[in-house]
């Protein structure tokens, strides 16, 4: 691969061009695995036998309404979506630090902004940012209330935990304002209702839920959260206030905790493919993991869905989104039961791809850059890559190391992404930063 650098002007903001029709290139051959520097193509697969299963969405739904009636948590239900932690109801909002505060290997041709996390956040061994959505996903016009929003995923070391961290960039000049939101499941009924951490070793859930928040996207007033074999779904409107003077999780003696967070969400419901655990396996059956996410709404709406693998060749998923119920499109009425079929699908030829979104033209990866494919190396750059159907990627710019999802902006005409590097020696400089760039058209 090549590195692009182009002379054509940049853009600022465009209309988004219609997705390259799925079904005239389903017939193509899989692409097998070849090394980072082949010029092998981004091409269209089957997808006939990609399946999503909904679960669970009326046991879940039951637990919250019990929780919310009875008033053992503090919810607000009534107000706007996040309007809580936007408006900064009962809780204050961590500051975070404006501009590209750490080495990003960002081309400047590409005008690249962005923030960094608190000193806590961006040296952490705790928590590690895995995905990155934001307001230009959950509505077209790109702002939510008013302002402008981003939202990180992140799992804790051991994969017991995951929780969101719900980011005001409105004014880009200020130090961005964040809430961390702990991640939950609720379970049961009536005065038995009660919630846990989402991946909890001792889940009440069927099936059990994954911690490991790898991708997140955006879309109305839901949330999704990809965790290998699942997409796990959570409605922003259920939005719970709980006490931080507790690590426990759930109401116990009559107060609501969430593991020393201010905010819980609940989960909503899921689509699945296999087994919490099972191994990735785009044969038959086929089970690929999903471990990127991103929002697309070129053409009927959908959610690009990457697999991570040593080396090229792993598939990329598109599952269609219905907007009327913002949720995935079943083959049921409500899309609170039965299965999901796939759109389209595609061999990505980068190694170890983290991320994947498209602008209706190009489709951009965050992986390794070709000269440094295989390195055991956690300091090297990673690329972000892009490429039309078809042809083969090229490298558009260095990125920062283990650069993670990436998001398409199509109110802005900027592609947004975020690392999980980090420095864990104490007093060390961060390697963490949230950025978005400005590709050439």
């Amino acid at each position: 691969m090549t590195m692009e650098r182009s002379s054509r002007p940049r853009r600022r903001s465009r209309t988004i061009s219609a997705v390259v029709s799925a079904l005239g290139l389903l017939g193509l051959m899989t692409t097998a695995a070849q090394p980072a520097a082949a010029a092998t193509p981004f091409a269209a697969v089957d997808a006939s036998k990609l399946k999503l299963t909904a679960g669970d969405f009326g046991g879940r739904a039951a637990a919250i309404s019990a929780l919310e009636t009875s008033g053992r948590v503090t919810s607000f239900t009534t107000q706007p979506a996040l309007a809580p932690v936007l408006d900064g109801t009962g809780a204050v909002g961590v500051a975070g630090r404006s501009g590209l505060c750490h080495t990003s290997n960002l081309d400047p041709a590409y005008s690249p902004k962005g923030f960094c996390w608190n000193a806590a956040d961006d040296t952490s061994s705790e928590w590690t940012p895995q995905g990155i959505t934001g307001s230009h996903d959950a509505q077209p016009g790109g702002t939510w209330s008013g302002r402008s929003v981003q939202i990180a995923s992140w799992h804790n070391a051991n994969n017991t935990q995951a929780r969101v961290t719900v980011v005001d960039t409105t004014d880009p000049a200020a130090a961005p304002v964040y809430h961390r939101v702990l991640l939950v499941d609720p379970y049961g009924s009536g005065d038995t209702a009660n919630f846990e951490a989402v991946g909890s070793p001792t889940s009440h859930s069927t099936p059990k839920t994954g911690a490991h928040a790898d991708g997140v996207a955006w879309y109305g007033n839901k949330l999704f959260v990809a965790t290998g074999h699942q997409i796990q779904v959570y409605d922003l409107r259920h939005l719970w206030r709980t006490d931080s003077g507790s690590t426990d999780v759930g109401v116990v003696d009559g107060k609501a905790y969430a593991a020393q967070h201010e905010w819980a969400l609940p989960m909503i419901g899921i689509y699945s493919n296999a087994a919490l655990g099972a191994p990735c396996s785009d044969t038959a059956p086929t089970t690929p993991c999903m471990t990127s996410l991103s929002l697309d709404r070129t053409g009927t709406d959908g959610l690009i869905v990457s697999e991570i693998g040593a080396q090229g060749g792993r598939p990329l998923v598109r599952w269609p989104l219905n907007a009327t119920t913002a949720l995935l499109q079943t083959d049921t009425a409500d899309d609170t039961t039965g299965t999901v079929a796939a759109a389209a699908a595609y061999r990505v030829p980068v190694w170890k791809v983290q991320g994947a979104a498209t602008d209706g033209t190009y489709y951009y990866f965050s992986g390794e850059c070709p000269e440094t494919a295989g390195t055991t190396n956690s300091d090297v750059p990673y690329c972000v890559h892009r490429a039309k159907p078809g042809e083969a990627p090229h490298v558009l710019t260095k990125a920062p190391p283990l650069t993670q999802n990436l998001s398409w902006s199509p109110s802005a005409g900027r592609l947004w992404g975020l690392n999980e590097r980090a420095n864990y020696a104490p007093g060390a400089l961060g390697k963490r930063v949230v950025f978005s760039l400005d590709p050439p058209a």
